[in-house]
């Protein structure tokens, strides 16, 4: 069964940091890109993070320097770790697959996991 499983969002002050965790099953997982995105309120989807299957990363520039995608393929799981939050990064976070050198998504959403980032 293919599936997408967010987990570790939550509520964090400015400054703060947070770790994303995404399970993913169904899936040949190395053999796939993996990406965040976020999703603010009324807003439309947007990438974060892509962790191609040689490793190499791509960041929005908004994240560059303060979020890091990771993945363990042995574990099927692709990590986010959030660090120096802003409230602007407020918003539900969801993972997928990509085919390499595809910018479509392979899979059906996950639930998300909400981060909030407030004083």
């Amino acid at each position: 069964q293919v599936q997408l499983v967010e987990s570790g969002g939550g509520l964090v002050q400015p400054g703060g940091s947070l770790r994303l965790s995404c399970a993913v099953s169904g899936i040949i997982f190395p053999f796939y890109d993996v990406a965040w995105y976020l999703q603010a309120p009324g807003k439309q989807r947007d990438l974060v993070a892509r962790i191609i299957v040689g490793g190499r990363t791509i960041y929005a520039d908004s994240v560059k320097g303060r979020f890091t995608i990771s993945r363990n393929n042995a574990e099927n799981t692709v990590y986010l770790q959030m660090d120096n939050l802003k409230p602007e990064d407020t918003a539900v976070y969801y993972c997928n697959a990509l085919r390499p050198g595809s910018s479509s998504t392979s899979l059906t959403w996950g639930q998300g996991t909400q981060v909030t980032v407030s004083s």
